[in-house]
């Protein structure tokens, strides 16, 4: 027996019927669908203090369910007192079932948490039909405990698809249960 979860079997359940009612797609590989998920967070303050970076990086590991790395800078800038090959913050990938499962904690658990939710911006979209959300506190995940984090901070979450436009990924993501702003 082999384990599925809940939001692949409502993508093909519930999803694929919906895209190709309200799109008409010719074929059923042309339906968009998530290709992964990236949790990015960047630690400004890192570049004085390294342990930030490896809290950073614990955090996000608890969060997505799978180890994330460091991100390390590309060039040296003085006013920040940054030099090239530095972390200054730390990335995950999520792909197939973690990815789905993370999103199932985003939408049901993580979003309703956040304090005086109105819903997503859709402005989080880039014109070729992925969408990045910001998340201002890392606190709204239920593995973080609270009294152990030593500052907060926030993320960026970019949802990457195969859709060729944002009003595809839009209603697709809709349709997935992310709550937009009307």
């Amino acid at each position: 027996m082999t384990y599925t979860p809940n939001l692949y079997t409502k993508y093909t359940d519930v999803v694929v019927p919906f895209m190709q009612q309200k799109f008409a797609y010719q074929n059923v590989m042309e339906i968009p669908k998530i290709e992964k998920i990236c949790l990015n967070q960047g630690i400004g303050a890192a570049v004085n203090d390294k342990k930030l970076i490896d809290y950073a990086v614990e955090e996000m590991t608890k969060i997505s369910g799978q180890k994330a790395q460091a991100t390390m800078s590309k060039k040296d800038i003085s006013n920040f007192k940054l030099r090239s090959k530095m972390p200054i913050g730390a990335k995950v990938t999520l792909r197939k079932d973690k990815m789905y499962e993370f999103m199932e904690r985003l939408i049901s658990i993580a979003l309703p948490r956040v304090r005086d939710f109105q819903g997503l911006d859709i402005k989080g979209f880039d014109g070729r039909g992925n969408f990045t959300m910001g998340i201002t506190e890392q606190i709204i995940f239920p593995e973080i405990d609270i009294d152990k984090t030593n500052r907060i901070s926030g993320m960026d979450i970019t949802f990457v698809t195969t859709a060729k436009t944002d009003e595809e990924c839009l209603e697709m993501l809709r349709s997935f249960g992310l709550p937009f702003k009307k």
